[in-house]
């Protein structure tokens, strides 16, 4: 090896990133942002153009349940099919389902059609992205998996909400809306190329014959067994579901909430926008924080009860500050920084077992896609009995919650 490989290798080490699977990460950065492109938009266009808002609203949950379903099966797919197949199918099953719901879908407004290749269309992404973490957890030195992860929700956050949103505010006036849509496949497959030719690296888990279909069922119900095997496998996925709850309930309700001191939907956007912006560099700053300071203590001290604070000062700041907009901004953009204290959870979790960290993540990964359901649902069931301010508790007990739970989730060795 020469002095430049031994200076580069050095470089990635101390950044975190598998210096085999760097093309992965500007991959999965570039497909999220093809799979964000609607995320702002998607639903009003549709009422606008005549849906109702309960077919809008049903045409989202079944969205959410595939994605939910994906998730779980991510994992414990790839380590049938490998990643990079998994990823494959994933990147297919996107196109296909983009193709019937923009080219046939939306053309005529057939709703039925809408619901099934929409549905589908929340399948190809976990697939693609959460096969890519899953290559991480095997490919990363235990000492660098914190920041390696932290790295991950770095470009997934950073291409969904962010960059998705930015091109597609920029895009629209520019190409329209089903055009941009349809712009959604190239930026796709300019990732699935970064992540599935130009990345190089390997998986070195041997998958089980195809041939023998025992082997094939028996990967697929560790995604379940696993939780019964090692308790502390889904106290993660309490925790992960958790995690991201309070950002599926926020934007149903808030939005009104601060309306009501005088904020408009422009200045709303504008909090939501930055508080995420925050949130992609703060899932770097406690990858690498996770990894020296332990990554049980920051998810329990940073994310559990950090964000637990935070949330009721985020809720609580019009009332404190009036229509402050930078004060009531900085209070969401602490609540953003803190969520990414969770980040370490994806290295905890699948180092919780020797073998199976497939299975392990998928759990994990059921818990993200549960958390698009648990925030409407928290929100549609108790705002009417304890109003808004009743729902903020909720959300708030639940990471003071995670807090106590991370107790539970202790490494065998207590190395981290």
């Amino acid at each position: 090896m020469n002095e430049g490989s031994i200076r580069d290798n050095r470089v990635f080490e101390k950044t975190g990133i598998p210096k085999n699977l760097r093309w992965g990460y500007l991959g999965i950065l570039v497909f999220m942002m093809g799979d964000g492109v609607e995320q702002g938009w998607l639903s009003p266009y549709l009422v606008e153009k005549g849906l109702s808002v309960q077919y809008s609203a049903l045409l989202f949950t079944v969205y959410g349940f595939t994605i939910a379903l994906s998730s779980w099966l991510s994992g414990v797919l790839s380590e049938i099919f490998t990643p990079k197949k998994t990823m494959f199918f994933g990147f297919l099953l996107f196109v296909v389902s983009t193709v019937g719901f923009v080219g046939y879908g939306m053309r005529t407004l057939n709703f039925e059609l809408m619901l099934v290749s929409y549905a589908m269309r929340g399948l190809g992404y976990p697939l693609f992205a959460y096969s890519f973490l899953v290559w991480i957890t095997y490919e990363s030195p235990k000492n660098m998996l914190g920041r390696a992860v932290g790295w991950f929700w770095f470009v997934f956050t950073g291409g969904l909400n962010v960059f998705g949103a930015y091109y597609s505010s920029w895009a629209i006036e520019r190409l329209g809306y089903i055009n941009t849509l349809w712009s959604s496949i190239f930026w796709v497959s300019l990732g699935a190329f970064f992540t599935l030719v130009l990345n190089k690296g390997s998986f070195k888990k041997s998958s089980p014959s195809l041939s023998n279909r025992t082997s094939v069922i028996t990967e697929l119900l560790k995604g379940i067994t696993i939780m019964k095997e090692e308790p502390k496998v889904l106290i993660g996925g309490v925790i992960r579901a958790i995690n991201t709850t309070a950002q599926f309930a926020f934007p149903v309700f808030i939005p009104m909430y601060m309306a009501l001191y005088g904020f408009t939907t422009q200045e709303w956007l504008q909090i939501w926008g930055t508080i995420f912006s925050a949130n992609i560099a703060f899932n770097l700053i406690f990858g690498f924080v996770g990894d020296r300071l332990g990554w049980q203590k920051t998810i329990a001290w940073f994310g559990g009860f950090g964000c637990a604070i935070s949330t009721l000062l985020f809720y609580y700041s019009p009332v404190l500050f009036g229509n402050n907009f930078w004060l009531v901004m900085l209070s969401g953009v602490l609540w953003g920084a803190l969520l990414a204290g969770y980040v370490p959870l994806s290295a905890l979790v699948p180092s919780l077992v020797e073998k199976d960290k497939g299975a392990a993540m998928s759990v994990l990964n059921l818990g993200a896609g549960l958390s698009v359901f648990l925030g409407p649902a928290i929100v549609g069931l108790f705002i009417g009995h304890l109003g808004t301010a009743g729902v903020i508790w909720i959300l708030a007990g639940l990471y003071f919650l995670s807090a106590v739970l991370t107790g539970f989730v202790k490494l065998p060795e207590n190395k981290l």
